[in-house]
């Protein structure tokens, strides 16, 4: 059985950001609740060289816009990277959803084989689409995603692996 490139991207990561979402909106009544400053949550890493919170948002972000806008061959949303609080932060995770619910699998099944190239740092990744799905998207999509979720966690947010991974059907 054959698996759709847009069915095993675009729902999958709109349905986490979604998610996401929902988990952003329970970091928010808990510091207002416990009276916490959003920049507690915002700036929060695990370890010293590790990503802030925010920064994990982005790159999770980043990585579903970037993903559907290459498979789909269409120009990558730019977000400014300015977000200093977590309803910002939720109003990214919503953009990003936004952009793509606008994709359709028209635009992006038959990607398996196209040619991405893309540069990280000092580094130039040469993929499929396939290998680039299976092989940088979604394992750098759920490491940022689980690792903004285990900040909230240890910021003491009531969340658990269901709010992770939402509705399961």
């Amino acid at each position: 059985m054959n698996i759709s490139m847009y069915n095993a991207s675009i729902p999958v990561m709109t349905k986490i950001l979604g998610n996401l979402e929902t988990i952003l909106d329970k970091a928010i009544a808990h510091a207002a609740a416990r009276k916490i400053d959003d920049a507690a949550f915002v700036e929060a890493r695990l370890f010293p060289d590790m990503f802030t919170f925010a920064r994990q948002i982005r790159v999770a972000t980043d990585m579903a816009k970037g993903a559907g806008a290459r498979l789909a061959g269409v120009e990558i949303p730019k977000f400014e990277d300015n977000e200093k609080s977590l309803p910002e932060l939720k109003a990214r995770v919503g953009k990003a959803v936004a952009f793509l619910k606008t994709l359709t699998s028209a635009q992006i099944d038959g990607s398996e084989g196209k040619a991405i190239t893309l540069t990280a740092g000092k580094n130039t990744f040469n993929f499929n689409g396939l290998d680039y799905l299976n092989a940088w998207v979604l394992p750098n999509f759920y490491f940022h995603v689980t690792t903004a979720y285990n900040l909230l966690r240890h910021g003491g947010v009531e969340i658990g692996k269901m709010d992770f991974l939402g509705k399961v059907q």
